[in-house]
Parts: structure tokens; C-alpha cells; sequence
């Protein structure tokens, strides 16, 4: 027996991050962790809500409804069609709408003002600390190898081995996830302060240290990224 479920996973139109980019109206957007986003600045929470209220216009005519987070300083809003971050064409078709009512109501994007934060935590091999965490975040297990916040607020879990194995010492480093036209600019910007660079991935993310060696990456990767994941 056929489940109607997978039917429909079937029928849907996937994109990448790069196929999403190719569709019109959707210059505003940015493939983050998670999804595509976009932030618009306004003036005030009351412009804020105005445009809220005709993002869910917008949501109610594609059939598919984005997080929205409201600030007195801007709107940010996020859409995928799957947990894991996952675009079609479906996403496409409401980012384009939104940047139109955006347009309408004379709002403007600022990709500055993006980003995504996980925390990435190694762990020794045969060793799979997650549950501990989920427990003490009240996340859920999002496939093989992550916890995520159910209501999309805190930054998600990621866990991996540890490498080179280091027995009874979990690590820890944090993920930022930024539009590529912002992310050598914000690599900069740690250098500036006494950061430096432990490793680059072609322009893709940079690992990087503080002055006294935490780890942080700065990823540029999704926006441009040519596969389907999960």
C-alpha cells in the first residue's frame, strides 16, 4: 500500500538554494541554516504589524505559512517546507509575494541583519550525548545527527565525533550561518578584534578562533548551495 503522505513529498517541486535564487521576485531572500530568509527594516512596531498583516495575506493565497518575528526595528522572516530546511517551489512563490508587499508598503531588505546561530557540539566516538541536551533544552531529534527547537527560537544542536578522539572531553564551537555578501565581511570584522583564521573552506565558511581559542564558523554555503538536503 502506497502511503498518501509519501505521495505527496513525491509531488513536490524541490529546489536548491541556487534553484531557489533562479526564481523572480525572490532577490530579497537568503539561503540560511534552516531556510531562506529576509529582513526588513521599519520604522516602527505598528509598520511592523501592518506588514505582518499582509505577509499572512500573502501566506493565505500560496497556502503556506513562514515564521514571522516581529521588532520595533524590523520584520524577519523565514520559509521552508520541511523541518530540516528543505525549499521548494511552494517557499519561492511566498518570498516572492512578501517582497512585493514589502515593495507596496515601501520597505526595504537588508541582509545585514541576517543570520543563524547552531551550536556544534563533538562528542567521542561510540559516545552520543543528545539526548542529554534535547533534555536539558526540551528540543527534539531532528534525524541522525541534530536537535532542534520545536518553536524555531533557540540555535540548533549539531552533534559530531570529535576529532582526533580525545576520551571524556566534549567540545563545543558555534555555527553562524550569514548571506554571502555578508559573510567575508563579518571574517573581517573578528580579525579586526584579535580573532584569527584556523581554517577556510574556498569561500564556503571560515573557521575561526577568539584571542583565547573558542571556536567559531562563519558559513556562506547555503546561499549558493547546488544540492537538495535531507
Amino acid at each position: 500500500m502506497v502511503d498518501q503522505n509519501d505521495e505527496a513529498a513525491d509531488a513536490v517541486e524541490w529546489l536548491t538554494a541556487k534553484g531557489f535564487h533562479a526564481e523572480p521576485g525572490v532577490e530579497d531572500w537568503h539561503g540560511l541554516f534552516w531556510g531562506a530568509f529576509a529582513f526588513y527594516g521599519v520604522s516602527s512596531f505598528a509598520e511592523g504589524a501592518r506588514f505582518v498583516a499582509a505577509i499572512a495575506d500573502a501566506a493565505a493565497t500560496v497556502g503556506h505559512d513562514p515564521d514571522v518575528d516581529l521588532r520595533p526595528n524590523g520584520v524577519t522572516i523565514r520559509t521552508s517546507s520541511r523541518p530540516d530546511g528543505r525549499l521548494s517551489r511552494t517557499d519561492a512563490r511566498l518570498a516572492a509575494r512578501i517582497s512585493a508587499a514589502a515593495r507596496e508598503l515601501g520597505l526595504e531588505s537588508d541582509p545585514s541583519q541576517l543570520q543563524m546561530v547552531g551550536i556544534a557540539v563533538a562528542q567521542d566516538t561510540g559516545v552520543d550525548t543528545r539526548p542529554f541536551w534535547a533534555a536539558a533544552l526540551g528540543y527534539e531529534n531532528l534525524g541522525e545527527e541534530d536537535a532542534i527547537d520545536t518553536n524555531r527560537r533557540g540555535p540548533h544542536l549539531w552533534f559530531h565525533e570529535l576529532s582526533p578522539p580525545k576520551p571524556g572531553r566534549g567540545r563545543v564551537h558555534i555555527d553562524v550561518s550569514v548571506p554571502r555578501s555578508v559573510a567575508e565581511s563579518r571574517v573581517r570584522a573578528a580579525l579586526a578584534v584579535g580573532g584569527r583564521v584556523v581554517d577556510s573552506h574556498d569561500g564556503q565558511w571560515w573557521t575561526l578562533a577568539s584571542p583565547d581559542n573558542h571556536g567559531i564558523d562563519i558559513a556562506a554555503w547555503p546561499d549558493d548551495y547546488d544540492e537538495t538536503w535531507g
